[in-house]
């Protein structure tokens, strides 16, 4: 990792390792991977972070997500290729990455419960929490993308 400012691995290394491990409780609480990296490019194109997004799609591409929810990840809203479900997770991640604006909508969190368990619901949550943590400190550090 490469980063134009500071490199918080090196300069809090603690801190990090605190935010590496609510990354390994997420990869284990049940939420499907596929899932997990849809709301993090959802996020990560929403607050711009070019890092995170080129993180993530490699990610996504790993976990065998199409090559249509990727290219359309932008227009979910728009696109047949996404499951009620994966929606919900969607909108809830756009109202929470929004929060200042949006206020997290009781009809989005409504439309999670038809879909989610009440753990399922706040994992979703640290997950959406999380990618902005690790956006904003991307952003704010410049962190570069690999080249290749």
């Amino acid at each position: 990792m490469h980063a134009e400012r500071l490199l918080p691995t090196h300069v809090a290394p603690d801190g990090y390792a605190a935010l590496r491990a609510v990354e390994v409780y997420l990869a284990r609480c049940g939420l499907p991977k596929d899932l997990i990296d849809l709301v993090k490019l959802r996020a990560s194109q929403i607050n711009g972070c070019a890092y995170c997004l080129d993180v993530h799609s490699k990610d996504a591409r790993k976990a065998s997500v199409s090559e249509q929810k990727l290219y359309l990840l932008n227009a979910w809203r728009e696109s047949p290729h996404y499951s009620p479900a994966e929606r919900a997770a969607l909108a809830w991640t756009e109202a929470l990455t929004n929060v200042a604006q949006t206020r997290a909508p009781d009809a989005d969190y409504e439309t999670l419960r038809a879909h989610f368990s009440d753990k399922e619901i706040v994992d979703l949550t640290y997950l959406i929490g999380m990618i902005n943590v690790w956006n904003r400190l991307a952003i704010a550090m410049r962190y570069v993308p690999d080249g290749a």
